[in-house]
Protein backbone atom coordinates (compact mmCIF):
# COMPACT_ATOMS: atom_id res chain seq x y z
CA UNK A 1 0.00 0.00 0.00
CA UNK A 2 0.94 3.72 -0.82
CA UNK A 3 0.91 6.62 -3.41
CA UNK A 4 -0.79 8.34 -0.18
CA UNK A 5 1.67 11.25 -1.12
CA UNK A 6 3.33 12.73 -4.34
CA UNK A 7 7.33 11.62 -4.90
CA UNK A 8 9.74 13.57 -3.33
CA UNK A 9 12.68 14.46 -5.08
CA UNK A 10 14.97 13.45 -1.92
CA UNK A 11 14.38 12.66 1.67
CA UNK A 12 13.34 15.69 3.02
CA UNK A 13 11.06 16.86 0.23
CA UNK A 14 9.38 13.51 0.95
CA UNK A 15 9.04 14.30 4.56
CA UNK A 16 7.55 17.76 3.76
CA UNK A 17 5.21 16.51 1.69
CA UNK A 18 4.21 13.58 4.07
CA UNK A 19 3.54 16.89 7.04
CA UNK A 20 1.26 18.29 4.13
CA UNK A 21 -0.40 15.30 4.14
CA UNK A 22 -0.92 15.33 8.01
CA UNK A 23 0.95 11.28 7.87
CA UNK A 24 3.64 13.01 10.17
CA UNK A 25 2.58 15.12 12.68
CA UNK A 26 4.93 15.34 15.97
CA UNK A 27 8.13 16.94 16.10
CA UNK A 28 10.40 13.77 17.31
CA UNK A 29 8.84 11.86 14.68
CA UNK A 30 9.52 14.17 12.03
CA UNK A 31 13.05 14.20 13.46
CA UNK A 32 13.80 10.90 13.24
CA UNK A 33 12.64 10.60 9.62
CA UNK A 34 15.14 13.34 8.49
CA UNK A 35 18.18 11.88 10.36
CA UNK A 36 17.82 8.65 8.20
CA UNK A 37 17.68 8.73 4.30
CA UNK A 38 14.94 5.78 3.30
CA UNK A 39 17.25 5.14 -0.02
CA UNK A 40 20.58 4.25 2.70
CA UNK A 41 17.97 1.27 2.80
CA UNK A 42 17.38 0.60 -0.85
CA UNK A 43 19.77 -2.15 -2.63
CA UNK A 44 21.88 -0.54 -4.94
CA UNK A 45 19.99 -0.20 -8.62
CA UNK A 46 16.56 0.47 -6.75
CA UNK A 47 17.77 3.64 -5.08
CA UNK A 48 15.30 5.71 -7.46
CA UNK A 49 12.34 4.47 -5.85
CA UNK A 50 13.37 5.27 -2.54
CA UNK A 51 11.46 8.91 -2.32
CA UNK A 52 7.87 7.22 -4.01
CA UNK A 53 5.56 6.79 -1.53
CA UNK A 54 5.18 3.10 -2.03
CA UNK A 55 6.03 -0.33 -0.52
CA UNK A 56 9.01 -1.81 -2.14
CA UNK A 57 10.79 -5.49 -1.77
CA UNK A 58 13.36 -7.07 -3.29
CA UNK A 59 13.59 -11.07 -2.43
CA UNK A 60 13.03 -11.26 1.42
CA UNK A 61 14.47 -7.44 1.98
CA UNK A 62 10.96 -5.12 2.10
CA UNK A 63 10.22 -1.46 2.95
CA UNK A 64 6.74 -0.57 3.48
CA UNK A 65 5.79 2.86 2.05
CA UNK A 66 6.41 5.90 3.85
CA UNK A 67 2.67 6.97 4.62
CA UNK A 68 2.29 3.83 6.69
CA UNK A 69 5.67 4.10 8.68
CA UNK A 70 4.97 7.04 9.54
CA UNK A 71 1.29 6.50 10.89
CA UNK A 72 3.25 3.64 12.72
CA UNK A 73 5.44 6.37 14.23
CA UNK A 74 2.99 8.39 15.72
CA UNK A 75 0.72 5.79 16.56
CA UNK A 76 3.58 3.99 19.01
CA UNK A 77 3.25 7.79 21.03
CA UNK A 78 7.15 6.95 21.13
CA UNK A 79 8.93 8.17 24.60
CA UNK A 80 12.67 8.26 25.47
CA UNK A 81 13.43 5.53 28.06
CA UNK A 82 10.65 3.05 26.54
CA UNK A 83 11.09 -0.75 25.94
CA UNK A 84 10.53 -1.73 22.01
CA UNK A 85 10.01 -4.99 20.27
CA UNK A 86 10.03 -4.80 16.12
CA UNK A 87 8.39 -8.19 15.14
CA UNK A 88 9.55 -8.51 11.20
CA UNK A 89 12.20 -6.04 11.65
CA UNK A 90 13.62 -6.48 7.86
CA UNK A 91 15.56 -4.04 6.92
CA UNK A 92 16.06 -2.20 10.44
CA UNK A 93 15.05 1.25 9.20
CA UNK A 94 12.17 1.38 11.53
CA UNK A 95 14.16 0.22 14.58
CA UNK A 96 17.12 2.70 13.77
CA UNK A 97 14.20 5.66 13.62
CA UNK A 98 12.57 4.63 17.24
CA UNK A 99 16.13 4.09 18.80
CA UNK A 100 16.93 7.84 18.04
CA UNK A 101 13.82 8.46 20.17
CA UNK A 102 13.69 5.87 22.95
CA UNK A 103 17.29 7.09 23.39
CA UNK A 104 20.01 5.23 25.73
CA UNK A 105 17.84 4.32 28.42
CA UNK A 106 15.43 2.22 25.64
CA UNK A 107 15.44 -0.87 24.84
CA UNK A 108 15.39 -1.78 21.35
CA UNK A 109 14.85 -5.56 20.28
CA UNK A 110 13.83 -6.97 16.51
CA UNK A 111 12.86 -10.09 15.10
CA UNK A 112 13.14 -11.44 11.55
CA UNK A 113 12.20 -14.62 10.04
CA UNK A 114 15.47 -14.96 7.56
CA UNK A 115 18.99 -14.81 8.57
CA UNK A 116 20.11 -12.82 5.51
CA UNK A 117 17.52 -9.91 6.21
CA UNK A 118 19.25 -9.50 9.63
CA UNK A 119 22.17 -9.33 7.34
CA UNK A 120 21.46 -6.82 6.11
CA UNK A 121 20.04 -4.66 8.79
CA UNK A 122 22.97 -5.13 10.72
CA UNK A 123 24.94 -3.57 7.70
CA UNK A 124 23.02 -0.91 7.40
CA UNK A 125 22.93 -0.01 11.13
CA UNK A 126 26.63 -0.26 11.22
CA UNK A 127 26.78 2.32 8.35
CA UNK A 128 24.93 4.81 9.84
CA UNK A 129 26.60 4.49 13.29
CA UNK A 130 30.18 4.53 11.32
CA UNK A 131 28.92 7.03 8.51
CA UNK A 132 25.78 9.02 8.74
CA UNK A 133 26.08 12.95 9.94
CA UNK A 134 23.00 12.26 11.92
CA UNK A 135 24.39 10.40 14.35
CA UNK A 136 25.75 12.93 16.22
CA UNK A 137 22.77 14.87 16.98
CA UNK A 138 21.28 12.11 18.78
CA UNK A 139 22.06 9.69 21.88
CA UNK A 140 20.84 6.27 20.44
CA UNK A 141 19.38 3.03 21.43
CA UNK A 142 20.99 0.92 19.37
CA UNK A 143 18.45 -2.01 17.52
CA UNK A 144 19.47 -5.87 18.68
CA UNK A 145 18.05 -8.61 15.85
CA UNK A 146 17.63 -12.07 16.33
CA UNK A 147 16.83 -14.40 13.90
CA UNK A 148 13.29 -16.58 14.27
CA UNK A 149 9.64 -16.87 13.48
CA UNK A 150 7.91 -14.14 15.98
CA UNK A 151 5.17 -16.50 16.57
CA UNK A 152 7.24 -19.07 18.19
CA UNK A 153 8.75 -16.58 21.00
CA UNK A 154 9.21 -18.11 24.26
CA UNK A 155 6.12 -17.70 26.76
CA UNK A 156 8.26 -16.77 29.37
CA UNK A 157 9.54 -13.80 27.37
CA UNK A 158 9.59 -9.99 29.19
CA UNK A 159 7.20 -7.59 27.91
CA UNK A 160 7.64 -4.10 26.21
CA UNK A 161 6.41 -0.53 26.20
CA UNK A 162 5.51 -0.86 22.75
CA UNK A 163 5.10 -3.07 20.12
CA UNK A 164 5.07 -2.91 16.29
CA UNK A 165 4.42 -6.13 14.17
CA UNK A 166 5.25 -5.38 10.57
CA UNK A 167 2.71 -8.35 8.90
CA UNK A 168 -0.72 -9.05 8.89
CA UNK A 169 -2.10 -10.57 11.75
CA UNK A 170 -5.50 -12.63 11.55
CA UNK A 171 -8.14 -13.24 14.84
CA UNK A 172 -6.47 -15.56 16.42
CA UNK A 173 -3.23 -14.31 16.51
CA UNK A 174 -4.20 -11.25 18.44
CA UNK A 175 -3.86 -12.01 22.13
CA UNK A 176 -0.88 -13.54 21.17
CA UNK A 177 0.50 -10.12 20.46
CA UNK A 178 -1.61 -8.20 23.00
CA UNK A 179 0.36 -10.21 25.48
CA UNK A 180 3.70 -9.14 25.01
CA UNK A 181 2.78 -5.79 26.11
CA UNK A 182 3.01 -4.44 29.53
CA UNK A 183 0.42 -2.80 31.40
CA UNK A 184 0.19 0.64 29.93
CA UNK A 185 1.80 -0.61 26.42
CA UNK A 186 0.46 0.21 22.48
CA UNK A 187 0.56 -2.10 20.45
CA UNK A 188 0.29 -1.33 16.49
CA UNK A 189 0.01 -4.17 13.81
CA UNK A 190 -1.95 -4.29 10.82
CA UNK A 191 -5.23 -6.46 12.30
CA UNK A 192 -7.76 -8.10 9.51
CA UNK A 193 -6.55 -5.23 7.01
CA UNK A 194 -6.82 -2.27 9.64
CA UNK A 195 -3.83 -0.44 11.25
CA UNK A 196 -4.97 -1.12 14.34
CA UNK A 197 -3.82 0.53 17.86
CA UNK A 198 -4.23 -1.16 21.15
CA UNK A 199 -2.88 -0.05 24.72
CA UNK A 200 -3.56 -2.43 27.80
CA UNK A 201 -4.86 -0.76 30.23
CA UNK A 202 -5.05 -3.48 32.93
CA UNK A 203 -4.07 -7.23 33.25
CA UNK A 204 -7.08 -7.97 31.08
CA UNK A 205 -8.34 -5.06 29.76
CA UNK A 206 -7.46 -3.56 26.17
CA UNK A 207 -8.31 -0.34 24.70
CA UNK A 208 -8.27 -0.37 20.59
CA UNK A 209 -8.29 1.91 17.92
CA UNK A 210 -8.73 1.23 13.55
CA UNK A 211 -6.11 3.83 11.75
CA UNK A 212 -6.43 3.04 8.53
CA UNK A 213 -7.33 0.38 5.99
CA UNK A 214 -3.85 -1.71 5.12
CA UNK A 215 -2.70 -4.58 3.10
CA UNK A 216 0.06 -6.82 4.33
CA UNK A 217 1.28 -10.02 3.58
CA UNK A 218 -0.02 -12.39 6.00
CA UNK A 219 2.28 -13.72 9.18
CA UNK A 220 4.36 -16.73 8.17
CA UNK A 221 2.91 -19.90 10.02
CA UNK A 222 6.10 -22.40 11.15
CA UNK A 223 5.86 -25.32 8.68
CA UNK A 224 6.02 -28.62 11.39
CA UNK A 225 6.64 -32.18 10.37
CA UNK A 226 5.13 -34.72 12.38
CA UNK A 227 5.96 -34.85 15.59
CA UNK A 228 8.90 -31.87 15.31
CA UNK A 229 8.73 -29.17 17.92
CA UNK A 230 8.78 -26.00 17.09
CA UNK A 231 12.14 -23.70 17.41
CA UNK A 232 11.54 -21.28 20.08
CA UNK A 233 12.75 -17.82 19.73
CA UNK A 234 14.10 -16.41 23.18
CA UNK A 235 14.39 -12.66 23.02
CA UNK A 236 17.35 -10.60 23.93
CA UNK A 237 18.24 -10.22 27.63
CA UNK A 238 17.67 -6.59 28.97
CA UNK A 239 20.70 -5.84 30.21
CA UNK A 240 22.14 -2.67 31.73
CA UNK A 241 24.38 -1.05 29.94
CA UNK A 242 28.50 -1.36 30.70
CA UNK A 243 30.26 0.93 32.43
CA UNK A 244 32.13 1.61 28.83
CA UNK A 245 28.93 2.74 27.30
CA UNK A 246 28.15 4.99 29.63
CA UNK A 247 30.73 6.32 30.06
CA UNK A 248 31.06 7.26 26.19
CA UNK A 249 27.66 8.29 26.90
CA UNK A 250 28.71 11.30 29.27
CA UNK A 251 31.50 11.69 27.54
CA UNK A 252 29.93 13.05 24.12
CA UNK A 253 26.89 14.33 25.68
CA UNK A 254 29.83 16.81 27.53
CA UNK A 255 31.56 17.07 24.30
CA UNK A 256 28.23 17.96 21.89
CA UNK A 257 26.82 20.75 25.04
CA UNK A 258 31.00 22.45 24.71
CA UNK A 259 30.44 22.03 20.63
CA UNK A 260 27.08 23.68 20.53
CA UNK A 261 24.24 21.82 22.20
CA UNK A 262 23.22 19.73 19.05
CA UNK A 263 26.57 19.21 17.79
CA UNK A 264 26.06 20.81 14.95
CA UNK A 265 26.50 24.25 13.88
CA UNK A 266 24.72 26.17 10.67
CA UNK A 267 25.52 29.26 8.93
CA UNK A 268 22.49 30.35 7.56
CA UNK A 269 22.26 33.50 4.27
CA UNK A 270 18.33 34.24 4.25
CA UNK A 271 17.18 34.65 0.66
CA UNK A 272 16.40 38.28 -0.63
CA UNK A 273 12.35 38.62 -1.29
CA UNK A 274 11.59 39.07 -5.14
CA UNK A 275 10.12 42.11 -5.96
CA UNK A 276 9.18 42.13 -9.65
CA UNK A 277 6.37 43.35 -12.24
CA UNK A 278 5.03 40.29 -14.50
CA UNK A 279 3.09 41.11 -17.79
CA UNK A 280 2.92 38.43 -20.26
CA UNK A 281 5.48 35.70 -19.84
CA UNK A 282 7.44 33.61 -21.87
CA UNK A 283 10.59 31.16 -20.37
CA UNK A 284 13.43 32.39 -20.53
CA UNK A 285 17.12 31.32 -19.24
CA UNK A 286 19.16 32.85 -16.73
CA UNK A 287 22.31 31.79 -14.47
CA UNK A 288 22.09 31.16 -10.65
CA UNK A 289 24.00 29.97 -7.86
CA UNK A 290 24.43 27.08 -5.53
CA UNK A 291 26.05 25.65 -3.09
CA UNK A 292 27.89 22.02 -3.74
CA UNK A 293 30.97 21.08 -1.51
CA UNK A 294 31.88 24.45 -0.35
CA UNK A 295 32.03 26.04 -3.98
CA UNK A 296 29.93 28.36 -5.58
CA UNK A 297 28.04 26.53 -8.89
CA UNK A 298 26.72 28.39 -11.46
CA UNK A 299 23.72 26.37 -12.69
CA UNK A 300 21.11 28.01 -15.54
CA UNK A 301 17.50 27.40 -14.47
CA UNK A 302 14.00 28.63 -15.93
CA UNK A 303 11.88 32.45 -15.05
CA UNK A 304 9.57 34.07 -16.35
CA UNK A 305 10.33 37.49 -18.12
CA UNK A 306 7.93 39.86 -19.14
CA UNK A 307 7.67 39.86 -23.47
CA UNK A 308 7.05 43.80 -22.85
CA UNK A 309 11.01 44.14 -22.59
CA UNK A 310 11.33 42.58 -25.89
CA UNK A 311 8.81 44.78 -27.61
CA UNK A 312 10.57 47.72 -26.52
CA UNK A 313 13.95 46.28 -27.54
CA UNK A 314 12.54 45.84 -31.00
CA UNK A 315 11.31 49.51 -31.14
CA UNK A 316 14.26 51.04 -30.28
CA UNK A 317 12.59 52.19 -26.52
CA UNK A 318 14.80 52.49 -23.77
CA UNK A 319 14.91 49.35 -21.12
CA UNK A 320 15.85 50.24 -17.43
CA UNK A 321 19.14 47.91 -17.35
CA UNK A 322 19.87 48.84 -14.37
CA UNK A 323 16.67 47.20 -13.13
CA UNK A 324 16.64 44.53 -14.65
CA UNK A 325 20.19 43.29 -13.68
CA UNK A 326 18.83 44.17 -10.23
CA UNK A 327 16.01 41.84 -10.44
CA UNK A 328 18.41 39.10 -11.35
CA UNK A 329 20.24 39.09 -8.52
CA UNK A 330 17.11 38.81 -6.61
CA UNK A 331 16.43 35.81 -8.20
CA UNK A 332 19.85 34.25 -7.96
CA UNK A 333 20.19 34.93 -4.17
CA UNK A 334 19.13 31.48 -2.21
CA UNK A 335 19.01 30.50 0.94
CA UNK A 336 22.35 28.72 1.81
CA UNK A 337 22.60 26.34 5.12
CA UNK A 338 26.20 25.03 5.80
CA UNK A 339 26.15 22.35 8.21
CA UNK A 340 29.54 21.31 10.24
CA UNK A 341 29.35 18.58 12.44
CA UNK A 342 30.97 20.30 15.67
CA UNK A 343 30.99 16.86 18.14
CA UNK A 344 33.28 14.83 15.48
CA UNK A 345 35.50 17.98 14.49
CA UNK A 346 35.78 18.26 18.26
CA UNK A 347 36.76 14.92 19.32
CA UNK A 348 39.25 14.11 16.41
CA UNK A 349 40.74 17.61 17.38
CA UNK A 350 41.65 16.09 21.24
CA UNK A 351 44.99 14.50 22.11
CA UNK A 352 44.01 11.43 22.19
CA UNK A 353 45.41 7.97 20.86
CA UNK A 354 43.28 6.87 18.03
CA UNK A 355 42.20 3.62 19.71
CA UNK A 356 40.06 6.33 22.19
CA UNK A 357 39.04 8.99 19.08
CA UNK A 358 37.82 5.71 17.50
CA UNK A 359 35.92 4.63 20.76
CA UNK A 360 34.27 8.19 21.44
CA UNK A 361 33.06 8.34 17.75
CA UNK A 362 31.45 5.05 18.16
CA UNK A 363 34.02 3.39 15.90
CA UNK A 364 32.84 5.32 13.08
CA UNK A 365 35.31 5.87 10.32
CA UNK A 366 36.45 9.64 10.34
Amino acid sequence: MGGAVSVGEDNDDLIDKLKEAHYIRSQTVEQAFRAIDRADYYVEGYKENAYKDMAWKHGHIHLSAPCIYSEVMEALQLQPGLSFLNLGSGTGYLSTMVGLIIGPCGVNHGVELHQEVVDYARDRLDDFIRKSESFDKFEFCEPVFVVGNCLEISTDSHQYDRVYCGAGVKKFQEHYMKVLLKVGGVLVMPLEDQLTQITRTGQSTWEKKNILEVSFAPLVQQNKAEGQKSEVVYLPPVAVRSLQDLSRLCIRRTLRNLAGGEGQEKEVVERVPQKRKRGNCRQRCINSYGLVENQFIRQVVDCEEAEASEEQLKKGEDVDVEEEEEEDRDISEVKIIKQVNMLRDQIMSLPLPLSLQAYLLHYREK
